[in-house]
């Protein structure tokens, strides 16, 4: 069976557990662990309400694609002080999604970044908490190149992740074919 791997990125508190919960087909191993005291002045939950979890770790998730492909997710803990976990999840990775919420955009920069720096193609999806800028507004924001996907998402739906995971999938195809001719 042929294993392909993709990698979930983005802020602390933006949905990558979510996202990866909501799409797998298994029960998904999830490392949330409960913020404690000593998270504080460390981790910066000002501006992710309720939020008492978080990834220390990763998340894992798969989806079976056929008889012959399954899919890993792996979405990668958003903190700082965990990012030296990243360069070890892309490894073997085919692409990744950015997660974004727009409440905070600042904080997909480094994501973009890393993805940009191992040229590892990659899709962002806004995670639409609330209302917030358009899809425009949002490109020029994070100075994404044109050819860069980019697509609304609520990552507590199933079908909404799905959507995300195949815009990628075909974006990875348009790559592929593009390289090939």
């Amino acid at each position: 069976m042929d294993a392909l791997k993709i990698v979930v990125v983005g802020g602390f508190g933006v949905g990558k557990t979510t996202l990866v919960g909501s799409v797998s087909e298994i029960r998904p191993l999830s490392t949330e662990e409960v913020m404690t005291q000593a998270s504080v002045g460390v981790d910066d939950a000002s501006r992710v309400r309720g939020k008492s979890t978080t990834t220390v770790a990763f998340d894992f998730g798969r989806i079976t694609l056929d008889a012959s492909r399954v899919l890993y997710l792996f979405g990668a803990p958003g903190q700082q002080r965990f990012w030296f976990v990243w360069d070890q999840l892309f490894a073997g990775s085919l692409g990744a999604v950015v997660l974004v919420d727009t409440r905070r955009m600042e904080d997909s920069w480094y994501s973009i970044d890393r993805l940009e720096h191992h040229r590892m193609p990659f899709v962002v999806a806004v995670n639409r908490f609330t209302d917030g800028p358009s899809l425009e507004a949002v490109r020029e924001a994070l100075a994404l190149a044109p050819d860069v996907p980019l697509i609304d998402c609520d990552a507590r739906k199933r079908s909404s992740g799905k959507h995300v995971l195949i815009t990628l999938v075909e974006h990875l195809t348009r790559l592929h074919e593009g390289s090939t001719q």
